[in-house]
């Protein structure tokens, strides 16, 4: 008899275990066969509101519901078995209060199975990541550039170069990490800012656009993989164009289709195959 071992996901508690030792890999998914895919190379999968701008076109992030975030939390946990899942709270649903975090936040992490749930803000959170964390829900916190702020924020733009926001993302870094947030995603920060602060804090620091100096790194899967060209960070690094492999495959396609060569015989379908 043969007994199937499965793989332990990795916890939060792995996660802030991690801290000032081997960097921790993140790269988004919002569906099951990408998930699937990058499941055996990271720690954590986020399932972040980005899919709103990369998966349905739209221009900000405000637009996305949390049934949204919860059914692409359920198809990611559904093709991974071992990085942990976290999945973003969607602008406007956590904001008016700590008891309606709490509502949504025990919704996703009750219908999706995964390990915590993101949101971001520094120190106006700091009460209600507190609330969320001693009630049992896994938090990472988001500081510097954040996307569901980003017309009070001024647009996309690095954050930290006037002394006075420097000492601002430093100060909500410390107030998530004494709230009780497990690691904290660092956006859009200059370089002295994002170091300073990951030696700091007792929690991991998950850079995007910030300091390699960070405990980790995450990029949005499609930005990488070169699938999404409508807006790419200058951080960001192409490790693939899957772009135009995808164009020719659609092309190629097409012309087999328009000049009659397709569909494939019909033995192909369990019919069999004509005798020359």
């Amino acid at each position: 008899m043969s007994t199937e071992i499965r793989a332990r996901r990795i916890t939060t508690r792995d996660v802030r275990a991690r801290k000032g030792g081997e960097p921790l890999v993140v790269l988004t998914a919002y569906t099951a066969p990408i998930a699937r895919l990058l499941d055996p190379h990271v720690d954590i999968l986020l399932v972040g509101d980005s899919l709103g701008m990369v998966l349905y076109g739209m221009d900000t992030t405000l637009g996305v519901s949390l049934d949204m975030m919860i059914n692409h939390g359920r198809a990611v946990m559904r093709g991974s078995s071992r990085a942990c899942v976290v999945i973003d709270m969607p602008f406007a649903s956590y904001q008016e209060s700590r008891e309606q975090a709490f509502r949504n936040a025990a919704r996703v992490l009750a219908e999706t199975g995964c390990g915590a749930v993101k949101l971001e803000g520094g120190r106006e959170m700091e009460d209600t990541i507190r609330f969320l964390a001693e009630r049992g829900v896994p938090v990472m916190a988001h500081v510097g550039l954040k996307p569901q702020s980003v017309h009070t924020a001024g647009g996309f733009r690095a954050h930290g170069r006037a002394e006075d926001e420097a000492a601002a993302i430093r100060a909500d870094a410390r107030a998530v990490t004494e709230a009780g947030a497990f690691c904290v995603v660092v956006e859009g920060t200059v370089e002295p800012v994002a170091r300073a602060l990951s030696e700091e804090i007792a929690i991991p620091t998950i850079g995007i656009g910030a300091s390699p100096a960070c405990d980790g790194q995450v990029l949005v899967t499609e930005d990488i993989l070169g699938l999404f060209a409508d807006f790419t960070p200058k951080f960001v690094k192409r490790y693939a164009e899957l772009g135009p492999i995808i164009d020719k495959a659609a092309a190629d396609y097409a012309a087999e289709v328009k000049s009659r060569a397709f569909p494939a015989p019909a033995h192909c379908f369990g019919v069999p195959k004509p005798k020359d």
